[in-house]
């Protein structure tokens, strides 16, 4: 699982594009628990999820034109220009060039050669999340495409990742570590084929929680839907997956496992 000793690779910020940030920080809230606090007049609308003070997730408006509400996953890394540039030349798009962002960090905005879009973190005076692997917090992050043999090749010409493989019910999952370290204890994520036509390609983030079902309810509750509904998942826990009212996906695990 996520840890805060992030590494080149390592899933380190996200953050959630909404059409309304105001309307997004209530549906958290009532969802996780989380504290919405702004960046200030400087941050564009950017603000900070929170946990007693801790940052665990980001908040800002949509700020690409066309862009649809969606949880954005950051990878660090050591050189934001040089990872935008094997970027485009491994056949992915560069969305927004190399960015600094006052002393915090540099960023740049990728799309992956199936579609998948992420996002890289060099950091400055701000390393990455403060909390991680915890409740409320991120845990796992799983992109969905739909040949991951390359999409991990593209992964690995960026992050020098490695994967094992493992047989699920119906498909082949592949558990993805960062380069560094022993490959299990580095493990931060996975990645399968789309099983549906209609599926569209891209990152979820899993949030852990301590109960699925309680967060399930909260999520209706509050506008949003219940996509796959809470499940058991025999070795690794229950989750379930979800979307907010403005559309953007996400995911919910109870990593103690059921058997």
């Amino acid at each position: 699982m996520l840890g805060t000793r992030y590494t080149h690779g390592s899933p380190c910020w996200i953050d959630l594009g909404s059409p309304d940030t105001a309307a997004a920080a209530e549906f958290y809230a009532t969802v996780f628990g989380w504290e919405h606090r702004s960046a200030g007049p400087a941050g564009g609308g950017y603000g900070f999820f929170q946990q007693d003070g801790a940052t665990v997730a980001a908040l800002g408006p949509l700020t690409e034109e066309g862009a649809r509400s969606a949880w954005t996953v950051y990878f660090q890394t050591s050189d934001a220009a040089t990872t935008q540039m094997v970027t485009a030349a491994e056949g992915g798009r560069v969305r927004m060039r190399a960015t600094e962002v006052m002393d915090s960090g540099r960023t740049a905005a990728l799309t992956d050669p199936a579609g998948a879009e992420f996002a890289v973190w060099q950091p400055g005076s701000v390393k990455g999340l403060d909390r991680t692997s915890s409740p409320g917090a991120l845990v796992w992050v799983e992109l969905h495409t739909p040949d991951a043999e390359a999409a991990l090749g593209f992964y690995r010409s960026l992050f020098e990742w490695r994967w094992a493989s493992m047989e699920a019910p119906g498909m082949t999952y592949r558990v993805v570590s960062t380069a560094e370290g022993d490959q299990d204890a580095a493990s931060f994520g996975g990645a399968a084929e789309l099983q549906d036509s209609g599926e569209r390609t891209r990152w979820i983030p899993y949030f852990e929680v301590a109960d699925v079902d309680a967060t399930a309810d909260a999520v209706t509750v509050s506008g949003g839907a219940v996509p796959i509904a809470p499940t058991d998942i025999p070795d690794v826990g229950r989750l379930a997956w979800f979307t907010d009212p403005a559309g953007a996906e996400f995911a919910v695990l109870d990593p103690r496992p059921m058997g």
